[in-house]
């Protein structure tokens, strides 16, 4: 099991991108969160098997169709009970 966090930036909020990630994060089975943060950027934070995490970024750098990343920044994240994954607010 891995955790992992990555702060996205570039066109992100605004445009259906943390639905996108926790749809993704439920069909993973992965536990975290996905929030927006006041900078404009997005956290995302997600624990599960290390192949479904790694996955869930490869998706997160596709984008929804109508988000665009410009940087992603990924660091390793405490592993925590986080249960499903989920929107923060």
């Amino acid at each position: 099991m891995v955790c992992k966090r990555w702060i996205l930036s570039g066109r992100v909020q605004g445009v259906g991108f943390r639905h996108f990630v926790k749809t993704i994060g439920l069909m993973f089975k992965l536990e975290g969160y996905v929030r927006n943060l006041p900078d404009g950027t997005v956290e995302v934070v997600a624990q599960g098997e290390e192949d479904k995490v790694r996955e869930l970024k490869k998706l997160l750098i596709r984008g929804n169709g109508f988000s665009r990343l410009e940087d992603i920044e990924e660091d390793d994240f405490p592993i925590s009970n986080y249960g499903s994954f989920h929107i923060e607010y």
